[in-house]
């Protein structure tokens, strides 16, 4: 029977449900509050030229977004041209860099040169990651969640004590390395996870086989090119799309989401699937009777790490910088307790330079260079201009003494600074989080909040603060696990 579903905003998870909505015959009709589609993946251009990403940047677990685009008999070089980036990305650290080549051999003889016998040990970590990614992005990722017995099977069965569930990634990763160096690149992934290394499960060494072992690629054009090629999917299903419309409310009768309010008019729909903020959705959108969780639930809960972001142009190139580089001069523990146990401003932060420019000729203008900027920071701090400016002085004085560069601040030609207020502004981020709910141990599958909505049967949840977790594979999976679920409602 044919559907007509709402989905409320258009992040990855959003635009991922509405297209295999759609793909089974359903009227589906997309509701975005921004004036663009795309949530954290959107783009702006500047009167001067610039075309910034303002937020992913990293293009890890290629197959897994390849694996949408085959679902509708596509493939991702259909719609853009991925261009594998080398060196991956580059380290610095008090006392010199590390850059990270593309060719895994490389890499395995940058490990033993820097620890003897780390590269025969890299083969062991990869093998044992690769065998969790295989696993868990197959079996474990695309269930709903909604019992434990999802994952009563020989095959998962079989698979338990190898996934390494009960093991920390910080012990897990000391089993293999020693050097400081090397534990602090294959730590760093689990950061954008949500929580310190010591508190995630030795599972998501998945991410280091994910991203290094398959490499990091950029998708010419910005990330934003596959925003556009995924509403184009959306579209060519069927899906309709609708800007600049605020989801103010949605309406139950009965115990079943009979409408939503957009923009103060009531439309019908008989499934609503939310890939807007889930606390808002839960607080600002629905009665409170319905809601799955209270306000206690939410202050219990982990969060990832809301951001400083400077979008930054220049007026002229950047001597010695490379795509992706990682300020890691300072101590990766004592940031990451300031983001997840004492929820402060760092006091010696690490941050994340981003230089599409470096790669793609078309992001900024001739001879000029595209920089984005990026610091971790706990969700719900303090946010004033004045603080901001205080951590970019920092980062530009870290980012002329690594490159060289002289009179940095001289040479600006734009400048836009993004932090906590604008992830509330923008996507009523619960607390101005940037990445969602933690992958902790205790916030995994099942513990996670629920996919449905409990007292309502026919709405339900998508995104980062639901199953799978945060980044950009994970909600495009997210968004499928949704709809898959609303329709068989």
């Amino acid at each position: 029977m044919k559907k007509k579903i709402a989905v409320i905003g258009s992040g990855f998870s959003g635009l991922s449900a509405a297209a295999y909505a759609a793909k089974e015959g359903h009227e589906v009709h997309l509701f975005e509050k921004n004036s663009s589609i795309g949530g954290r993946a959107r783009n702006f251009t500047t009167d001067n030229g610039y075309t910034f990403d303002m937020g992913p940047s990293w293009y890890w677990m290629p197959d897994i977004i390849e694996s949408f685009f085959n679902d509708f008999g596509k493939k991702a070089t259909d719609f853009y041209t991925l261009v594998p980036l080398n060196p991956q990305f580059e380290m610095v650290f008090s006392d010199g860099t590390m850059n990270i080549p593309h060719n895994y051999e490389e890499m395995r003889e940058l490990f033993e040169k820097t620890e003897h016998g780390a590269g025969k040990r890299l083969d062991a970590f990869m093998n044992d990651a690769q065998y969790k990614y295989e696993v868990g992005m197959q079996d474990f990722v695309n269930k709903p969640c909604h019992s434990w017995f999802e994952f009563v099977s020989p095959k998962i069965a079989k698979s338990a004590m190898k996934l390494n569930l009960l093991t920390n990634f910080q012990r897990f990763v000391r089993k293999y390395f020693t050097h400081p160096k090397l534990i602090v690149l294959m730590e760093f992934p689990v950061i954008f996870l949500g929580a310190a290394p010591k508190d995630i499960p030795a599972l998501y060494s998945l991410m280091n086989y994910g991203g290094y072992k398959l490499g990091t690629w950029y998708p010419m054009g910005g990330f934003s090119k596959i925003i556009d090629a995924m509403k184009n999917i959306a579209e060519e299903q069927g899906t309709r799309f609708y800007v600049n419309a605020d989801v103010e409310k949605i309406n139950i009768n009965q115990k079943t989401a009979s409408s939503l309010t957009v923009n103060q008019e009531q439309i019908d729909f008989d499934v609503i699937i939310a890939s807007s903020d889930y606390h808002h959705t839960e607080t600002q959108l629905l009665p409170e009777e319905f809601r799955n969780y209270d306000e206690s639930y939410w202050e219990k809960r982990v969060f990832a790490p809301s951001c400083l972001i400077y979008y930054l142009g220049f007026k002229e190139k950047i001597p010695n910088l490379k795509h992706h580089t990682l300020f890691f001069e300072n101590d990766l523990e004592l940031h990451t307790n300031e983001i997840y146990k004492d929820k402060k401003w760092p006091t010696k932060p690490l941050f994340y330079a981003c230089c599409p420019s470096k790669t793609d000729p078309n992001v900024a203008p001739e001879n000029c260079e595209n920089v984005f900027l990026l610091m971790p920071v706990a969700p719900g701090i303090e946010d004033s201009e004045e603080i901001r400016e205080r951590y970019f002085m920092e980062m530009i004085l870290r980012l002329e003494k690594h490159t060289g560069a002289t009179d940095l601040l001289l040479k600006i030609d734009y400048k836009k600074s993004y932090c906590v207020k604008d992830f509330k502004e923008d996507y009523n981020a619960y607390q101005g989080n940037a990445y969602g709910l933690a992958n902790t141990l205790s916030q995994t599958a099942v513990l996670k909040p629920s996919l449905r909505n409990k007292k309502v049967k026919n709405l339900f949840y998508t995104g980062q603060l639901t199953v799978p977790g945060p980044g950009v594979p994970p909600s495009i999976i997210s968004g499928k696990i949704a709809a898959t679920e609303a329709i068989k409602n």
